[in-house]
């Protein structure tokens, strides 16, 4: 989300600008989809390596982070639009995932996070109004 004002100098507004992608550099976009019997997150993580991510449950939050190796190498960019740092990413679970038995894998990319749901442990639904 941009923040647009109309008093703002010029330069302060590049600023801002060059701040939120300098941000967005820091963490992994992820998608999450639900099954029949599981919740899946996937995490886009192009060039990173398997062994260095990190996956913790602790209680409610599951916690995905990544720390590059040792000497990676920090080239000269002239363009860059994905990054492959460091990220730690947190996600609240209820008590309907099952999470003694999450499972995760890493392909093409993409860290696959599969948070299976406890049977007969579906969360009710129910409408809200909007005012």
């Amino acid at each position: 989300m941009y923040h647009n004002q109309s008093c703002a100098p010029y330069r302060a507004a590049q600023l801002r600008h060059a701040h939120q992608l300098w941000h967005s550099h820091q963490r992994a976009a992820v998608n999450v989809y639900k099954t029949d019997a599981s919740y899946e997150l996937l995490v886009f993580a192009p060039g990173r390596v398997k062994d260095n991510f990190s996956i913790k449950a602790r209680g409610s939050e599951l916690t995905i982070s990544y720390q590059p190796p040792e000497g990676l190498p920090k080239p000269d960019w002239i363009s860059r639009e994905y990054s492959r740092g460091a990220f730690e990413r947190s996600f609240t679970l209820d008590e309907t995932v099952d999470a003694t038995n999450i499972k995760a894998t890493y392909t093409d990319g993409v860290l696959q996070v599969s948070l299976p749901i406890i049977p007969g442990k579906e969360a009710p639904e129910h409408d809200i109004a909007i005012n």
